[in-house]
């Protein structure tokens, strides 16, 4: 039987995208040490890939207020207006501090405006009634993340631990220790050499992204499985409305180039989105059926429009036209968007964008208050993992990277206010209770197990958890994921464990998570569509859907 070495720090951060890199910068200014763990590279995150910007009221044309309702609005019923408020409020400081630490944004002068060539240059996405998203050119999250890694390479008492994979939270109710459930650290797996370390700390935030993976299609990278989620039920902590999946309504349709994203950016200029009525007949406009704000319309009802008018049609994808500007323009405000469309044979200034909606984030997570504190003392959940109730059922675009920055900065107050509580609560003499046993574990015969099951997760869930649900459809994704969970968990007990297997059964728990809260919730509303309650409940109003695994 192996036992794990264990480490221990101040303060353990789980992920290493904007929000998680932004916590650790935070806590290490108050000297103290702090571990990043990462199951990739530093860089490998949703984050990066963020193309839109940053929804900040910075313009004197608008308001914090309008920017609250347009929140609110969006959120369709369920936002937490405290924390939609609290949030949009410490947005420009925020920016503030993102600059000083070296984040460029693109400027008028820039783009060839010469009228306040030096002001930033704000545009406008779906939801939204003013310009208010600040962007460096298409690759707004690329730039983000680049400024808190250089900065956290930086900072001397940030270790950062790449290619770790969290496993598992040390949380006081596994360890039949009393009192209020408290989280220790992590179990964290090496990825390159297959060793097990105990990770201790006072607190923890959890910062691992989003969960695309689980769904067939998505625009996100590889490593969104859904882990911090996964792993915080599993600890006892309360999860919050994950029936709320956002399906961006724009991935780029084509046969070799995958998960890219065609930035909403793009309709905020002006882009409109096009299907064809019969084959080979010119796409016309079709938003204007939907919604008073055509294709400027949230990302639910345009999803689910796009869904709509596919199947109607029996067409493989609809088209975005953005041809009204010209090519030199196009260049300029989206030179990757441009790049990879040339890679796929279309020019951006002459062709129809081929796209399809596909998961892309989100809305519900770890239940948390608008300082990251979930439900288990000494854990915090930043970023995507989260649910402070901003995004209510439906997230207004370019908002997220905006929480990365703001929640992870109260997070980081919050914990250092309770730091010395933490520590002093530390109960004695339980630190050997805290290490890994791999008991009788050995390694896997039978590795297609992992491929098979992870492969049937994420068809069945994109073919009956997606944009359109139905009673009978979310019964038939129930019955099959306990099986598979079943499966898994004793796979996991058996054989000795990888990164592989971590993966599969974060995004099995994450899967059944998101099905469990679609069959609580009777009604429609924002990003979740029943088809057997297509109306909105105003007795459901401002109610979460929350689960919480009993001990």
């Amino acid at each position: 039987m192996k036992i794990s070495e264990t480490l221990q720090f101040d303060h353990l951060v789980i992920g290493s995208g904007l929000a998680g890199l932004s916590s650790a910068l935070h806590l290490a200014k108050t000297g103290r040490r702090v571990a990043v763990v990462t199951k990739r590279d530093i860089s490998e995150c949703n984050s990066r890939l963020a193309q839109g910007g940053v929804a900040c009221v910075m313009d004197a044309l608008d308001s914090f207020d309008e920017h609250v309702q347009d929140t609110l609005a969006a959120g369709a019923g369920l936002c937490d207006v405290g924390a939609v408020r609290a949030i949009v409020e410490a947005g420009p400081a925020a920016i503030r501090e993102i600059i000083s630490l070296g984040a460029k944004f693109t400027t008028r002068g820039e783009l060839g405006h010469t009228d306040g060539s030096d002001e930033y240059d704000l545009g406008r996405e779906g939801g939204h009634h003013k310009r208010r998203i600040l962007h460096a050119g298409d690759i707004t999250g690329a730039e983000l993340e680049r400024t808190v890694v250089e900065a956290v390479r930086a900072t001397p008492n940030i270790e950062v631990f790449e290619y770790h994979v969290a496993i598992d939270l040390i949380v006081s109710s596994r360890l039949d220790i009393g009192g209020p459930n408290r989280c220790f650290g992590a179990y964290v797996l090496d990825a390159e050499t297959g060793h097990i370390a105990t990770f201790l700390a006072p607190s923890t935030t959890i910062a691992c992204g989003g969960a695309g993976k689980v769904y067939l299609y998505t625009s996100n990278p590889d490593v969104a499985c859904g882990s911090g989620v996964a792993m915080a039920y599993r600890a006892g902590a309360k999860i919050a409305n994950m029936e709320f999946i956002q399906f961006h309504p724009t991935i780029l349709h084509h046969p070799t180039i995958r998960s890219f994203l065609i930035s909403e950016a793009l309709r905020g200029e002006g882009a409109v989105l096009k299907c064809r009525d019969a084959r080979g007949a010119e796409p016309v406009e079709f938003m204007q059926k939907y919604h008073p704000m055509k294709s400027l319309a949230p990302r639910d009802v345009v999803a689910r429009a796009i869904d709509s008018e596919m199947k109607r049609t029996g067409e493989e994808c609809v088209y975005l036209d953005i041809r009204h500007l010209d090519e030199v323009t196009l260049r300029r405000r989206f030179p990757n968007i441009f790049e990879k469309c040339l890679e796929a044979g279309i020019n951006m200034a002459h062709d129809l964008i081929p796209v399809v909606p596909a998961a892309h984030f989100v809305c519900g997570g770890i239940k948390t208050d608008v300082n990251g504190a979930s439900s288990i003392q000494g854990l915090y959940a930043v970023g995507e993992s989260g649910c402070t109730g901003l995004h209510g059922a439906n997230r207004l675009a370019s908002n997220s990277l905006l929480e990365a920055m703001v929640v992870a900065k109260f997070s980081s107050d919050d914990i250092d206010a309770k730091y010395e509580f933490f520590k002093r609560s530390w109960p004695s003499n339980t630190e050997a209770a805290m290490k890994w046993m791999s008991g009788n574990a050995t390694d896997s015969d039978e590795q297609v197990v992992i491929a098979h099951n992870w492969d049937e997760i994420r068809r069945f869930m994109w073919d009956y958890v997606g944009i359109y649900r139905t009673n009978k459809r979310l019964e038939r994704a129930k019955n099959r994921i306990k099986l598979i969970r079943k499966e898994i968990e004793k796979y996991y007990w058996d054989f000795r464990v990888t990164a592989d297997l971590v993966e599969l059964r974060n995004i099995a728990t994450v899967a059944e998570l998101i099905i469990d809260c679609s069959l609580m919730r009777h009604e429609s509303r924002g990003l979740h569509y029943n088809a057997d309650y297509p109306y909105l409940d105003p007795e459901l109003e401002c109610v979460d859907t929350v689960i919480q695994r009993k001990f």
